[in-house]
């Protein structure tokens, strides 16, 4: 029986985001060949196939042409641009969040994507997250919780154009589009959609306390939801350095309640009738077992779709779900805090 061959895989960009993919797809253990990597930063370039592989490309359509399929990491402004060019070119995309600065260009994208038919992938990791399918696992047993009544989400993280992420376009509103809630909880509004909504209407406000022009810190979010419950999400850039980025999420129902701290491996906290769960780590991923919960790798998943040529998992359709209840919040900012109706 003769083996599949690698699927070669290179890469725009060479920032931390791009090395957080690389890293993904090394513990993956998936077939893969390193081909070329291009960066406006050629000493980027050259330090992220020191420790990955593959070769620095003197330009984009040598990554393309070397390639089966291209991970997109560049700043959000370019995103639209290499889709296009990577797609048409009949390549497979994988395409960090989000898919543009704003909700016209994130179309953009996904149109190409649904037009070319080539497979792709969207970068909003959380939906891998074995502690929140585990507690996707309990919400789903709705005849025992009773409705979702209350949602409290809080998710912070230190400023990334400082510290370890060294991404200074991420103060620039023409490369990054906005701040907090676009750049960063994007995953947020996209992972509350998926296990507590649909969401049916928002309410927002945005603060910028760095002054950075166009780039909020701070954003508060309220969401009605299907069952009649709320929802609120507050995420934060601060200048805490030594704070790691955390997630923190609390759902009452009728009869469960639930804690996530963190959003890999937990710990996660449910209590119902007669029941009380408190695992993390090792105990998350048994629990996962036991309960016919299997957490899905990423980067496995997508390479495993390009050598197949299946659809992978979020599509671009999927994310555009997120960026319209994003943009609504925006919206509603913008309008001292006006409700707005998700269509």
């Amino acid at each position: 029986m003769t083996s599949s061959p690698p699927v070669r895989i290179g890469f725009l960009g060479a920032g931390f985001i791009a090395t957080f993919h690389s890293k993904l797809l090394h513990v993956s253990g998936a077939a893969i060949e390193r081909t070329g990597v291009f960066d406006p930063d050629p000493e980027r370039a050259a330090a992220f196939v020191q420790r990955g592989g593959g070769f620095v490309a003197a330009s984009e359509d040598e990554v393309i042409e070397s390639s089966d399929a291209v991970y997109v990491c560049t700043w959000t402004s370019e995103h639209p641009r290499l889709v296009d060019k990577v797609a048409s070119a009949g390549r497979a995309v994988f395409v960090e969040k989000p898919l543009g600065v704003d909700l016209e260009a994130s179309q953009r994208v996904a149109d190409v994507l649904e037009s070319t038919g080539v497979v792709h992938q969207v970068g909003l990791v959380l939906r891998y997250s074995p502690a929140f399918a585990l507690v996707e696992s309990f919400l789903a047993e709705r005849d025992r919780n009773g409705r979702v009544m209350s949602v409290v989400f809080r998710d912070d993280q230190f400023l990334p154009t400082s510290g370890h992420y060294e991404s200074t376009w991420r103060g620039d509103r023409h490369r990054a589009g906005s701040g907090v809630l676009l750049e960063h909880s994007i995953h947020d509004v996209d992972l509350l959609d998926r296990l507590v909504g649909p969401v049916r209407a928002v309410t927002g406000h945005r603060r910028s306390f760095h002054d950075l022009d166009g780039i909020e810190d701070l954003v508060v979010a309220t969401f009605d939801l299907a069952d009649g419950g709320v929802g609120s999400l507050t995420t934060v850039w601060h200048d805490l350095t030594e704070r790691p980025s955390l997630r923190y999420l609390e759902v009452h129902c009728e009869r469960m309640h639930v804690a996530v701290e963190g959003d890999w491996l937990g710990p996660v906290r449910i209590t119902r009738a007669g029941e009380r769960i408190d695992v993390a780590g090792d105990e998350l991923l048994a629990l996962c077992a036991e309960r016919g919960v299997t957490p899905v790798d990423p980067a496995r998943s997508f390479v495993d779709a390009v050598a197949s040529g299946r659809p992978a998992s979020p599509s671009a359709e999927t994310a555009m779900r997120a960026h319209r209840i994003v943009d609504e919040v925006y919206t509603s900012a913008d309008g001292d805090g006006v409700r707005r109706v998700i269509g």
